[in-house]
């Protein structure tokens, strides 16, 4: 059996767990390796490695950082189908659409790339005689980054190439569901000549993300996963005087309005609301259909589900099975809760037909229409392939539906008239707004996060406002002394 362990100073970790995980292939349902889980001190040990090479890896240039930096991108480039075949293994989504997750990991790869640009300070050259006033941006020192399962490799890569370009080092706790992916990017790294110690992994579960969030040698957490976890992570980890970028859940509504193209709107919902089974934070969990197109939109939507083919990622399906069976499990219980609540089940996911073992994590796409709000189908963060078709009135109606909601992550609109598309973007309490887009995950430049409950703390992720949370702004005043400068003068400073 396999065995997967700590990477810590530029090496797997020698020493022997007191304790370990399973790592499931979700296809088969059988236990492929065994994960070391990390101690409090297995994570001094990783902090303490960071600490070092910080030293030395902050004072490097900028131009041996960004060559480093644009080896890694053409190594990940050149082995993302492997990368890619540890993602389906590991988590169970399709081939391609992993293939997909590296490719949008790349791009904040080479966002990085371009560092020594958005790491420039400004000038302002003689502020008062002969004295002149800069501004600087610097490493924060060592980072961590706790990263959730359904993307094992594009959230880190969200977070760690900025962080490292920047000057400072990096300590990762990935999903103990999905760890391979981070220790192929370690190697990368390694390959890349990343000095030891800029990149330091640790497995487990609560034990090293507590060890991780008291540490007094990290100075920074990102953060990416359901919402009481953020928020157990903002707390503590400000509480402990870190800066801390904590992403929550989501529960994203699209607005189907009676003008749009029913069939492009479909198409978009079935391929936002089961892709990846469903475990995305920017997947179409609610439809949200003005009237007089939901009887239409649900049709359309369900006739493309029945030819949906569910089954393992490495041989052609459309969707893979669910992490686990425990989470497989939860997610069944929603659907029957959402039958006992009172909602149409249209589509049931339940005891589906799949092309893979049955031992598998299985569940089918799951279609529901005439759900209420009062239902936990609708009010909760489901993560699976679940979609719920709530129909309502009126735009505003909608709107107001969507605005009342705890989550604020990501939001589509569905139309052709241009009004109401730029009202919608205007008056939407949600953080990333998609016009004809079920998911609108901006492009690395820009930054990703939402609103409310899906975001703790005011910094988003990567683009300039990943930049800015992985260094800290410093101002000088100087001033070269010459003769003319001396006296007495007990007098408040003057510009002059």
């Amino acid at each position: 059996m396999e065995r997967i362990t700590h990477f810590i100073g530029g090496k797997k970790w020698e020493g022997s767990a007191e304790r370990t995980g399973e790592v499931f292939n979700p296809a088969s349902g059988e236990v492929i390796a065994h994960v070391d889980f990390a101690t409090t001190e297995v994570v001094n040990d990783a902090v303490k490695a960071a600490q070092r090479a910080f030293v030395d890896w902050r004072t490097t240039s900028l131009a041996k950082r960004t060559q480093v930096l644009f080896a890694f991108r053409e190594i990940v480039n050149n082995k993302k189908e492997e990368l890619a075949a540890a993602i389906t293994r590991e988590h169970g989504k399709v081939l391609s659409d992993a293939l997909g997750e590296v490719t949008r990991g790349l791009e904040v790869i080479e966002f990085a790339c371009g560092i020594p640009h958005l790491l420039k300070g400004s000038y302002s050259e003689s502020v008062s005689t002969s004295i002149d006033v800069y501004s600087i941006r610097q490493p924060i020192g060592v980072a961590s980054i706790i990263s959730p399962f359904n993307f094992p490799a594009m959230v880190p890569m969200w977070f760690f190439p900025i962080a490292i370009a920047a000057g400072n080092t990096v300590i990762i706790k990935p999903s103990e569901k999905d760890p391979t992916p981070t220790m192929l990017v370690a190697k990368y790294w390694k390959e890349a000549g990343l000095p030891d110690g800029v990149f330091n992994v640790v497995h487990g579960d609560k034990v090293a993300v507590d060890a991780i969030l008291s540490h007094p040698g990290i100075a920074a957490v990102s953060f990416v996963g359901s919402t009481p976890i953020a928020q157990y992570i903002y707390e503590n980890g400000t509480k402990n005087g870190k800066r801390v970028q904590a992403l929550g859940g989501a529960k994203n509504h699209m607005l189907v309005l009676p003008d749009a193209d029913l069939d492009l709107a479909a198409d978009a919902a079935v391929n936002a609301g089961f892709g990846s089974a469903g475990e995305r934070c920017m997947a179409i969990s609610a439809l949200v259909a003005v009237e007089p197109v939901a009887d239409t939109l649900v049709a359309k939507i369900a006739e493309r589900m029945a030819k949906l083919k569910t089954g393992d990622g490495t041989k052609g399906a459309d969707m893979g099975p669910l992490v686990t069976s425990v989470h497989r499990d939860k997610v069944a219980s929603y659907i029957d809760a959402g039958v006992s609540s009172g909602a149409k089940l249209v589509v049931d996911g339940r005891n589906p037909k799949v092309e893979g073992a049955a031992s598998g994590f299985w569940l089918g796409p799951t279609l529901f229409d005439q759900v209420r709000t009062d239902m936990s189908i609708y009010t909760d963060e489901i993560f699976g392939p679940v979609l719920s078709v709530i129909r309502v009135k009126s735009y505003e109606e909608g709107l107001g539906l969507i605005n009342s909601h705890r989550y604020g992550n990501g939001t589509a609109i569905f139309t052709n008239d241009g009004g109401a598309a730029r009202r919608f973007q205007n008056e939407v309490n949600v953080g990333m707004v998609g016009i004809n887009v079920p998911i609108p995950v901006p492009t690395a430049y820009y930054s990703f996060g939402g609103w409310k409950s899906s975001l703790f703390g005011d910094t988003h992720a990567h683009g300039t406002e990943g930049v800015h949370f992985f260094t800290r702004g410093k101002v000088v005043t100087s001033r070269w002394l010459d003769p003319s400068h001396g006296g007495i003068n007990l007098g408040f400073p003057q510009n002059r």
